[in-house]
Protein backbone atom coordinates (compact mmCIF):
# COMPACT_ATOMS: atom_id res chain seq x y z
CA UNK A 1 0.00 0.00 0.00
CA UNK A 2 1.06 3.87 -0.50
CA UNK A 3 2.49 5.03 2.86
CA UNK A 4 1.70 8.89 3.69
CA UNK A 5 5.17 10.88 3.76
CA UNK A 6 6.11 13.97 4.55
CA UNK A 7 7.36 15.95 1.97
CA UNK A 8 11.10 16.53 1.33
CA UNK A 9 12.74 19.92 0.72
CA UNK A 10 12.94 19.47 -2.59
CA UNK A 11 9.64 18.12 -3.38
CA UNK A 12 7.14 19.99 -6.21
CA UNK A 13 4.03 20.26 -4.64
CA UNK A 14 1.23 18.59 -6.68
CA UNK A 15 -0.03 21.81 -8.25
CA UNK A 16 2.89 22.04 -10.00
CA UNK A 17 2.56 18.44 -11.97
CA UNK A 18 2.41 18.71 -14.94
CA UNK A 19 -1.05 17.36 -16.23
CA UNK A 20 -0.66 14.08 -19.02
CA UNK A 21 -1.52 17.00 -21.88
CA UNK A 22 0.97 20.17 -21.51
CA UNK A 23 4.38 19.76 -22.13
CA UNK A 24 5.60 23.23 -21.94
CA UNK A 25 4.18 26.70 -21.27
CA UNK A 26 6.29 28.77 -23.35
CA UNK A 27 4.39 31.84 -24.39
CA UNK A 28 3.08 32.66 -21.09
CA UNK A 29 6.90 33.11 -19.62
CA UNK A 30 8.47 34.20 -22.54
CA UNK A 31 8.67 37.74 -21.97
CA UNK A 32 9.95 37.54 -18.15
CA UNK A 33 12.81 34.83 -19.51
CA UNK A 34 14.03 37.05 -22.09
CA UNK A 35 14.95 38.83 -19.57
CA UNK A 36 17.07 36.56 -17.48
CA UNK A 37 20.95 36.25 -17.71
CA UNK A 38 22.48 32.53 -18.14
CA UNK A 39 22.91 32.32 -14.32
CA UNK A 40 19.36 32.91 -13.78
CA UNK A 41 18.46 30.67 -16.12
CA UNK A 42 20.37 28.04 -14.48
CA UNK A 43 18.82 28.85 -11.51
CA UNK A 44 15.43 28.76 -13.04
CA UNK A 45 15.70 25.53 -14.86
CA UNK A 46 18.55 22.98 -13.37
CA UNK A 47 19.82 21.63 -10.13
CA UNK A 48 22.07 19.59 -9.02
CA UNK A 49 20.95 17.17 -6.15
CA UNK A 50 24.01 18.04 -4.41
CA UNK A 51 23.01 21.28 -3.79
CA UNK A 52 20.71 22.41 -1.44
CA UNK A 53 17.59 23.66 -3.38
CA UNK A 54 16.61 22.34 -6.26
CA UNK A 55 14.22 24.88 -7.10
CA UNK A 56 11.45 24.53 -9.79
CA UNK A 57 8.79 26.67 -11.45
CA UNK A 58 5.99 25.46 -13.52
CA UNK A 59 2.79 26.12 -12.19
CA UNK A 60 0.92 23.67 -14.15
CA UNK A 61 0.27 20.66 -14.67
CA UNK A 62 1.35 18.07 -17.77
CA UNK A 63 -1.95 16.26 -18.38
CA UNK A 64 -1.76 12.61 -18.98
CA UNK A 65 -2.77 12.50 -21.87
CA UNK A 66 -0.09 14.34 -23.35
CA UNK A 67 2.85 13.15 -21.82
CA UNK A 68 1.55 9.27 -22.73
CA UNK A 69 1.22 10.37 -26.26
CA UNK A 70 4.40 11.43 -27.04
CA UNK A 71 7.38 9.61 -25.73
CA UNK A 72 11.38 8.74 -26.43
CA UNK A 73 11.90 4.58 -26.56
CA UNK A 74 13.70 4.14 -29.80
CA UNK A 75 13.41 0.36 -28.55
CA UNK A 76 10.02 0.82 -30.66
CA UNK A 77 10.98 3.18 -33.06
CA UNK A 78 11.57 7.30 -33.37
CA UNK A 79 7.80 8.05 -34.19
CA UNK A 80 7.29 9.78 -30.52
CA UNK A 81 3.65 10.35 -31.18
CA UNK A 82 3.19 6.45 -31.82
CA UNK A 83 5.30 5.16 -29.30
CA UNK A 84 2.47 4.52 -26.42
CA UNK A 85 0.85 2.09 -29.52
CA UNK A 86 4.17 0.25 -30.22
CA UNK A 87 5.07 -0.35 -26.64
CA UNK A 88 1.46 -2.05 -26.09
CA UNK A 89 3.83 -5.24 -27.73
CA UNK A 90 5.91 -4.98 -24.31
CA UNK A 91 4.83 -8.01 -21.83
CA UNK A 92 5.66 -7.27 -18.36
CA UNK A 93 3.72 -10.20 -16.60
CA UNK A 94 6.67 -12.24 -14.61
CA UNK A 95 9.22 -9.64 -15.27
CA UNK A 96 12.65 -10.30 -13.69
CA UNK A 97 15.68 -8.45 -13.15
CA UNK A 98 19.61 -10.02 -13.47
CA UNK A 99 21.80 -8.70 -10.67
CA UNK A 100 25.02 -9.26 -11.39
CA UNK A 101 28.96 -7.85 -11.36
CA UNK A 102 30.31 -6.56 -7.42
CA UNK A 103 27.35 -7.81 -5.31
CA UNK A 104 27.27 -10.14 -2.05
CA UNK A 105 25.18 -12.57 -3.91
CA UNK A 106 24.27 -12.63 -7.70
CA UNK A 107 20.53 -13.39 -7.97
CA UNK A 108 17.68 -13.13 -10.13
CA UNK A 109 14.73 -10.92 -8.68
CA UNK A 110 11.21 -11.27 -9.50
CA UNK A 111 9.99 -7.54 -9.79
CA UNK A 112 6.18 -8.09 -8.54
CA UNK A 113 7.21 -9.91 -5.34
CA UNK A 114 10.42 -7.44 -4.76
CA UNK A 115 8.21 -4.28 -5.08
CA UNK A 116 6.14 -5.45 -2.37
CA UNK A 117 9.48 -4.99 -0.08
CA UNK A 118 9.42 -1.44 -0.08
CA UNK A 119 6.71 1.09 1.26
CA UNK A 120 5.81 3.08 -2.36
CA UNK A 121 5.55 6.52 -2.52
CA UNK A 122 4.88 9.28 -4.98
CA UNK A 123 7.34 11.76 -6.31
CA UNK A 124 6.69 14.76 -8.74
CA UNK A 125 9.33 15.34 -10.71
CA UNK A 126 10.44 17.34 -13.38
CA UNK A 127 12.15 15.24 -16.49
CA UNK A 128 13.80 16.98 -19.06
CA UNK A 129 14.70 15.77 -22.09
CA UNK A 130 18.26 16.83 -24.02
CA UNK A 131 15.95 18.25 -27.03
CA UNK A 132 14.96 20.92 -25.10
CA UNK A 133 11.59 20.04 -23.42
CA UNK A 134 9.96 18.83 -20.43
CA UNK A 135 7.40 17.61 -18.31
CA UNK A 136 6.27 17.61 -14.31
CA UNK A 137 4.98 14.10 -13.64
CA UNK A 138 3.73 12.37 -10.76
CA UNK A 139 5.60 8.98 -10.01
CA UNK A 140 5.19 6.30 -7.48
CA UNK A 141 7.68 4.18 -6.54
CA UNK A 142 10.50 3.67 -4.06
CA UNK A 143 14.02 5.39 -3.58
CA UNK A 144 16.72 3.25 -5.44
CA UNK A 145 19.30 3.40 -2.01
CA UNK A 146 16.53 0.70 -0.56
CA UNK A 147 17.13 -1.64 -3.15
CA UNK A 148 21.19 -1.28 -3.07
CA UNK A 149 21.09 -1.81 0.18
CA UNK A 150 19.03 -5.17 -0.19
CA UNK A 151 20.90 -6.29 -3.41
CA UNK A 152 24.34 -5.71 -1.24
CA UNK A 153 27.23 -4.67 -3.15
CA UNK A 154 30.51 -5.25 -2.32
CA UNK A 155 32.96 -2.09 -1.16
CA UNK A 156 35.06 -2.53 -5.09
CA UNK A 157 31.92 -1.47 -6.13
CA UNK A 158 32.14 2.09 -7.59
CA UNK A 159 29.38 2.43 -10.42
CA UNK A 160 25.51 0.69 -11.20
CA UNK A 161 24.93 -0.03 -14.34
CA UNK A 162 21.04 -0.77 -16.17
CA UNK A 163 20.10 -2.74 -18.73
CA UNK A 164 17.19 -2.91 -20.42
CA UNK A 165 15.06 -5.80 -22.40
CA UNK A 166 15.76 -7.16 -26.01
CA UNK A 167 13.84 -8.46 -28.27
CA UNK A 168 13.82 -7.09 -31.93
CA UNK A 169 10.51 -8.92 -32.67
CA UNK A 170 8.40 -6.86 -30.23
CA UNK A 171 10.35 -4.02 -30.63
CA UNK A 172 11.39 -3.04 -34.39
CA UNK A 173 13.42 -0.31 -33.25
CA UNK A 174 15.67 -3.00 -32.04
CA UNK A 175 15.24 -5.03 -35.31
CA UNK A 176 15.20 -1.77 -38.25
CA UNK A 177 18.56 0.15 -36.10
CA UNK A 178 20.24 -3.13 -36.01
CA UNK A 179 23.46 -1.12 -35.97
CA UNK A 180 22.86 0.23 -33.00
CA UNK A 181 24.32 -1.34 -29.57
CA UNK A 182 21.51 -3.08 -27.96
CA UNK A 183 20.18 -3.27 -25.51
CA UNK A 184 19.76 -0.13 -24.06
CA UNK A 185 22.27 0.43 -21.21
CA UNK A 186 23.00 3.52 -18.96
CA UNK A 187 24.83 4.04 -15.24
CA UNK A 188 25.03 6.01 -12.24
CA UNK A 189 27.61 6.61 -9.87
CA UNK A 190 27.07 4.66 -7.04
CA UNK A 191 26.96 7.73 -4.32
CA UNK A 192 24.43 9.43 -6.68
CA UNK A 193 22.30 5.81 -7.29
CA UNK A 194 22.33 6.31 -3.48
CA UNK A 195 20.85 9.96 -3.10
CA UNK A 196 17.17 10.10 -2.18
CA UNK A 197 16.32 11.38 -5.39
CA UNK A 198 17.43 8.58 -7.27
CA UNK A 199 14.00 6.75 -7.71
CA UNK A 200 12.81 3.76 -9.01
CA UNK A 201 9.17 4.12 -10.15
CA UNK A 202 6.82 1.18 -10.78
CA UNK A 203 3.81 3.99 -11.43
CA UNK A 204 2.93 6.87 -12.98
CA UNK A 205 -0.57 9.28 -12.42
CA UNK A 206 -1.32 6.99 -10.07
CA UNK A 207 -1.76 3.83 -12.05
CA UNK A 208 0.74 1.11 -12.62
CA UNK A 209 2.74 2.02 -15.53
CA UNK A 210 2.37 1.55 -19.21
CA UNK A 211 4.79 0.70 -21.64
CA UNK A 212 5.55 3.91 -23.50
CA UNK A 213 6.65 4.96 -19.73
CA UNK A 214 8.74 2.14 -19.31
CA UNK A 215 6.65 -0.86 -17.81
CA UNK A 216 7.21 -2.47 -15.10
CA UNK A 217 9.52 -0.59 -13.31
CA UNK A 218 12.30 2.37 -14.84
CA UNK A 219 14.86 4.64 -13.42
CA UNK A 220 13.94 8.44 -12.79
CA UNK A 221 16.92 10.54 -12.09
CA UNK A 222 15.81 14.34 -12.28
CA UNK A 223 18.96 16.21 -12.42
CA UNK A 224 19.85 14.96 -15.23
CA UNK A 225 18.42 14.54 -18.51
CA UNK A 226 16.24 12.14 -19.45
CA UNK A 227 17.98 9.48 -21.44
CA UNK A 228 19.65 8.35 -18.10
CA UNK A 229 16.20 7.52 -16.77
CA UNK A 230 16.25 4.33 -18.05
CA UNK A 231 13.19 2.01 -18.79
CA UNK A 232 11.97 -0.96 -18.67
CA UNK A 233 14.84 -2.63 -16.61
CA UNK A 234 16.46 -6.17 -16.79
CA UNK A 235 19.48 -6.41 -15.37
CA UNK A 236 21.11 -4.44 -12.42
CA UNK A 237 24.95 -4.40 -12.82
CA UNK A 238 27.66 -3.14 -9.73
CA UNK A 239 31.03 -2.57 -11.32
CA UNK A 240 34.59 -1.07 -10.14
CA UNK A 241 35.20 0.93 -13.77
CA UNK A 242 32.60 3.28 -14.96
CA UNK A 243 30.65 1.63 -17.32
CA UNK A 244 30.29 2.31 -20.76
CA UNK A 245 26.56 3.64 -22.03
CA UNK A 246 24.62 3.38 -24.66
CA UNK A 247 25.06 6.65 -25.82
CA UNK A 248 28.67 7.15 -24.69
CA UNK A 249 29.00 4.38 -26.95
CA UNK A 250 27.14 5.31 -29.83
CA UNK A 251 28.26 9.26 -29.52
CA UNK A 252 30.99 9.92 -26.79
CA UNK A 253 31.04 13.47 -28.78
CA UNK A 254 27.62 14.34 -28.14
CA UNK A 255 26.46 12.05 -25.05
CA UNK A 256 28.66 12.54 -21.59
CA UNK A 257 28.06 10.06 -18.51
CA UNK A 258 27.48 12.77 -16.04
CA UNK A 259 24.41 14.49 -18.24
CA UNK A 260 23.49 16.72 -15.45
CA UNK A 261 21.61 19.42 -16.45
CA UNK A 262 22.80 22.67 -16.81
CA UNK A 263 20.35 24.68 -19.16
CA UNK A 264 23.09 28.07 -19.33
CA UNK A 265 25.52 24.95 -21.54
CA UNK A 266 24.18 23.62 -24.86
CA UNK A 267 24.00 20.11 -24.86
CA UNK A 268 24.47 17.34 -27.75
CA UNK A 269 22.29 18.82 -30.78
CA UNK A 270 20.04 21.01 -28.99
CA UNK A 271 20.67 24.27 -27.54
CA UNK A 272 19.78 24.44 -23.88
CA UNK A 273 18.68 27.65 -23.58
CA UNK A 274 15.91 28.13 -25.94
CA UNK A 275 13.04 30.29 -23.92
CA UNK A 276 10.48 28.84 -26.34
CA UNK A 277 10.91 24.96 -25.84
CA UNK A 278 12.65 24.77 -22.53
CA UNK A 279 8.99 25.75 -20.72
CA UNK A 280 6.19 23.42 -20.50
CA UNK A 281 3.55 24.57 -23.48
CA UNK A 282 -0.15 24.93 -23.05
CA UNK A 283 -2.96 22.27 -25.11
CA UNK A 284 -3.96 24.94 -27.17
CA UNK A 285 -0.16 25.43 -28.35
CA UNK A 286 -0.91 22.29 -30.62
CA UNK A 287 -2.28 22.07 -34.37
CA UNK A 288 -4.03 18.93 -34.93
CA UNK A 289 -3.37 17.59 -38.22
CA UNK A 290 -6.29 15.16 -39.64
CA UNK A 291 -4.04 14.10 -42.34
CA UNK A 292 -1.31 13.21 -40.75
CA UNK A 293 -3.74 12.16 -37.53
CA UNK A 294 -1.20 13.66 -35.08
CA UNK A 295 -0.47 16.98 -33.06
CA UNK A 296 1.92 19.13 -34.19
CA UNK A 297 3.55 22.63 -31.96
CA UNK A 298 2.34 25.53 -33.11
CA UNK A 299 6.00 27.61 -33.14
CA UNK A 300 6.49 31.23 -32.85
CA UNK A 301 8.66 33.03 -35.03
CA UNK A 302 11.35 33.89 -32.21
CA UNK A 303 12.80 30.85 -31.56
CA UNK A 304 15.57 30.09 -34.44
CA UNK A 305 16.89 26.89 -32.97
CA UNK A 306 12.74 24.94 -32.40
CA UNK A 307 10.71 26.51 -35.49
CA UNK A 308 8.67 23.96 -36.96
CA UNK A 309 9.67 21.37 -34.53
CA UNK A 310 6.98 18.47 -34.45
CA UNK A 311 5.81 17.65 -30.70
Amino acid sequence: MTRIKTPEPWGISEKEVTPENIYMRRREFLGTSLKLGSAALAAFYGFSPFSNAWPLSSPDITPEIIASRYNNFYEFGVEKERIWEYARKLQTNGWKIEVRGLVKNQMTLDVESWVRKFPLEERVYRLRCVEAWSVVIPWTGFPLRLLIDQLQPLTSARYIKFTTFLNPVIASGQKKRFWEPWPYTEGLRLDEARHDLSFMATGVYGHPLPGQHGAPIRLVVPWKYGFKSIKSIARIEFTREKPETFYTSLSPLEYDFDANVQPDIPYARWHQICLIMAMPVRSQDFIYDETENRNFLSMPAECGYCMGRVL
